[in-house]
C-alpha cells in the first residue's frame, strides 16, 4: 500500500535573517549610491518627443546642471521612497528566494538544485516582491523626475509632490490603483533580470566550490563574493536593460503611454534601438558597486546568523 507523501510546508525554510540581511544591504547601498540611480532614471526618460524636460548630454554635464538648478538636494530627490523600496524589495526578495530554494532542496543546503530551479526560485521571488513593492517604485520614479523647473511648462497640482506620502496620496487620488501599478508589466519582464542574476551568481559559487572539492554551501571570502556578484550583475544587466527604460517611461508623470506596446512603438519610432539603452552608463556605474554592497552585506549578515 502506497503511503501519501508527507506535506512539505513551503514556509518551513523561512529564515528571517535573510530578510534582515536583504534590508541592510538594500538600505546601505541606496543611501550611498542614490544620485547615480536618479541619473539613470532621468537619462532613461529623456526622449526626443518631450522637449519640455531637461536634456543631458553626459554624466558630468547632467550632474553639473542638476546641481546648478536644484542644489545638492536635487541629486537626492526620491531618496526616501528609494530607501524604503530598496530595503523592502531586497529583504523580501532574499526572504522569498531562500525559502523557495530551501523548499526545492528539502531543507538540505548541500543539495545542488541546478541552474533551472535557481532561475525558477528567483523568478517566483521576483514576482512576489514586485506585487508588494511596485507602488513604492512608482513614487520613487516620479519623485526622481520632480524637476525644480521645467522650461515653458507649469506643473499641474496632480504631479507636484511635497514628499513620499503626498506622492502616494496624489497618485491614488488622480489615477487610482492602476496609477500605483504603472510599469508593472515591464516589471514582470524585469523579473528575468533577477532570475538570470541569481542563477549566474549561484552557479558561479557552486562551480567554484565544486572545482575546489568543497561543499556548495561553503562560505567564501569577500573578494570571491565581490567577483561573483559583479559578473552575475553585468551578465543580467546587459541582457535585460531595456525593461528598465520602458518601466521608467511608463511611470513618468510628465508623459502618457496607453500601454506597454505603445511605449515600445514610440521609443522605437523616435529613437531607434539605442533608445532602449538610454541611461545604461550611469546604470552600470551605479549598479556594480550597488550589487557588490548588497551581496557582501547579505552574505555576511546571513552567514553570521
Amino acid at each position: 500500500m502506497n503511503r501519501p507523501k508527507p506535506f512539505r510546508n513551503p514556509f518551513a525554510g523561512v529564515r528571517y535573517e535573510h530578510l534582515v540581511a536583504g534590508v541592510s544591504g538594500g538600505v546601505a547601498s541606496t543611501l550611498i549610491l542614490h544620485p547615480l540611480d536618479l541619473l539613470k532614471i532621468r537619462f532613461a526618460v529623456s526622449d526626443t518627443s518631450a522637449s519640455a524636460k531637461p536634456h543631458y548630454t553626459g554624466l558630468t554635464q547632467a550632474i553639473v546642471q542638476i546641481f546648478r538648478h536644484e542644489g545638492i538636494r536635487g541629486l537626492y530627490r526620491g531618496v526616501t521612497p528609494n530607501v524604503w523600496g530598496a530595503g523592502s524589495a531586497w529583504g523580501l526578495y532574499f526572504l522569498f528566494y531562500n525559502a523557495i530554494k530551501t523548499w526545492f532542496q528539502s531543507g538540505n543546503s548541500k543539495v545542488d538544485i541546478g541552474p533551472g530551479l535557481h532561475m525558477v526560485a528567483a523568478a517566483e521571488a521576483g514576482v512576489l516582491t514586485l506585487v508588494m513593492t511596485n507602488p513604492i517604485w512608482v513614487v520613487k520614479t516620479r519623485m526622481c523626475l520632480q524637476y525644480s523647473e521645467v522650461p515653458g511648462k507649469v506643473l499641474q497640482e496632480s504631479v507636484r509632490y511635497n514628499g513620499m506620502m503626498d506622492a502616494f496620496v496624489k497618485t491614488y487620488k488622480y489615477e487610482g490603483v492602476r496609477g500605483l501599478y504603472k510599469g508593472f508589466v515591464p516589471g514582470i519582464f524585469g523579473v528575468s533580470h533577477g532570475a538570470l542574476q541569481f542563477m549566474a551568481y549561484e552557479e558561479l559559487k557552486s562551480s567554484y566550490n565544486r572545482y575546489h572539492n568543497m561543499p556548495i554551501d561553503t562560505k567564501l571570502t569577500t573578494i570571491e563574493y565581490l567577483g561573483f556578484a559583479s559578473l552575475s550583475k553585468l551578465f543580467a544587466a546587459v541582457t535585460t536593460y531595456p525593461y528598465q527604460v520602458l518601466r521608467a517611461r511608463m511611470q513618468d508623470q510628465h508623459t502618457h503611454y496607453d500601454n506597454l506596446r505603445h511605449c515600445i512603438r514610440e521609443t522605437w519610432r523616435y529613437e531607434g534601438p539605442q533608445g532602449f539603452y538610454k541611461g545604461m552608463s550611469p546604470y552600470l556605474v551605479h549598479v556594480m558597486p550597488n550589487i557588490c554592497l548588497v551581496f557582501i552585506i547579505y552574505e555576511k549578515v546571513s552567514g553570521s546568523s
